[in-house]
């Protein structure tokens, strides 16, 4: 059942990811350089008050770079049609291995996203394997403690643990473009 496989891989990755950033945004770093050319600074967490309502602060240009570029991902972790690349992993339904992105080879970047600096290159299939698990385990523990903080954050008191500890948001996490979504709706 690769299929499941893979989703629980990639969504513990992106909720590993979320986490880790979540983390960072609520100790209010942000880039060292300014979020556009005119010198418009990135928004700090002191002026919106939680880390989602930090995305809430982008402009909508920021956020469809985002969803473009993880979409870019996607498209080529999954196409599957004449003129594939010799060298390009095999689909995970067709035999490939669920959860691995295509390496440098067969790669529309120019290093293995995995592992770019070969540090892995030399690993026991045994010890691949034990990685994994782990890499899976702590994807899970991701999701929870990501959605945890979420819904901390609309329902103050839902996470015993988290109470007073993670800020209020007032928005909709579920709705990336609540109250910005002008680009493909009519004005009304």
């Amino acid at each position: 059942i690769g299929f499941l496989r893979q989703a629980e891989i990639k969504h513990g990755r992106v909720a590993m990811a979320a986490f880790v950033g979540y983390c960072v945004q609520a100790q209010g770093f942000t880039w060292s350089f300014p979020m556009r050319v005119d010198g418009t600074p990135w928004p700090k967490i002191e002026d919106v008050g939680s880390v989602p309502a930090l995305w809430d602060a982008l402009p909508q240009a920021s956020k469809w770079q985002i969803i473009l570029a993880i979409g870019a991902l996607e498209v080529w972790d999954e196409y599957q049609f004449d003129g594939i690349p010799d060298d390009k992993e095999p689909h995970y339904m067709r035999g490939g291995q669920p959860g691995k992105f295509a390496g440098k080879k067969g790669s529309i970047f120019p290093f293995n996203l995995y592992d770019p600096f070969g540090f892995n290159r030399k690993m026991s299939e045994e010890r691949k394997q034990k990685r994994l698990v782990m890499e899976v385990n702590n994807g899970r523990l991701a999701m929870i403690g990501i959605m945890g903080f979420l819904a901390e954050g609309v329902t103050p008191g839902s996470v015993p643990l988290l109470k007073g500890v993670i800020p209020s948001y007032n928005g909709n996490v579920m709705i990336p473009f609540e109250g910005d979504f002008h680009w493909l709706t009519p004005n009304i």
